[in-house]
């Protein structure tokens, strides 16, 4: 991967959305200084401070847009959970549906995807990520969520280089065979971490709430409720209240 570190910028995946054309594939924006990034949704984004990790991967797999491609965001979902695990956190990171991880049920890390079309050219994805990773509880607090950071469940200052070292390394190592498998390549592994399977949820899809007990994640991954009608809901899109 090639890496292109900037000072300072607004947002990652939007810098990396306009300069795509001249980006070459797999090139990583990262900063230590976003000021105006946004999560899904258009969702309030908070700025956690220069000692975590703000980055976007230009993928840029063919001309056309693939399925698959939705999915690259429950990947590295994957990947940032078992790097995080790496440092041994007191409780294991676990998986919101559809890309949320969160530890002892605080959020620690968001991802937003965000493709880029020419009329029907598709110049590429954009995977843009945050991990709060050297956070003060005193700013978390200030927070409208739970949240949390990996120095606070570990109890240690954790390297930034390093950590986002670590996760480009294994994306890289499962992104060609991702490509050609899909979501079944890391299925098992989701499925193992997701937080919510099993247990009665409510789906915010648009307008729109979906309530029901979250039976599955399917092959491709998407989430299937069942309802207390026992009518089965299958959500593509959408966020866990």
């Amino acid at each position: 991967m090639e890496l292109l570190y900037l000072e300072t910028v607004d947002s990652t995946n939007k810098y990396a959305k306009e300069y795509i054309k001249e980006l070459s594939d797999k090139t990583v924006v990262y900063t230590y200084n976003q000021t105006s990034g946004r999560g899904r949704l258009e969702r309030k984004w908070n700025y956690m401070g220069k000692d975590n990790i703000y980055a976007s991967i230009v993928l840029k797999p063919s001309s056309q847009m693939k399925e698959v491609y939705s999915n690259l965001t429950q990947l590295l979902c994957i990947v940032l959970a078992e790097v995080m695990e790496e440092y041994n956190p007191i409780y294991p990171p676990k998986i919101k549906w559809p890309n949320d991880i969160r530890v002892n049920g605080k959020k620690i890390s968001g991802i937003l995807a965000e493709g880029v079309n020419n009329g029907k050219h598709f110049d590429g994805l954009v995977l843009g990520f945050g991990v709060n990773l050297n956070v003060k509880k005193e700013i978390l607090d200030k927070i409208d969520q739970p949240a949390t950071s990996l120095n606070i469940e570990t109890g240690k200052v954790i390297d930034k280089d390093d950590f986002l070292k670590k996760v480009l390394e294994r994306f890289c190592l499962l992104y060609n065979s991702f490509i050609e498998e899909g979501f079944l390549l890391i299925r098992e592994d989701y499925k193992k971490r997701a937080e919510f399977l099993n247990k009665e949820v409510a789906v915010k899809v648009f307008d729109k709430t979906y309530e029901g007990k979250a039976v599955d994640v399917t092959k491709n991954g998407a989430l299937k409720l069942v309802d207390k009608n026992n009518q089965e809901q299958i959500l593509y899109i959408g966020d866990i209240l």
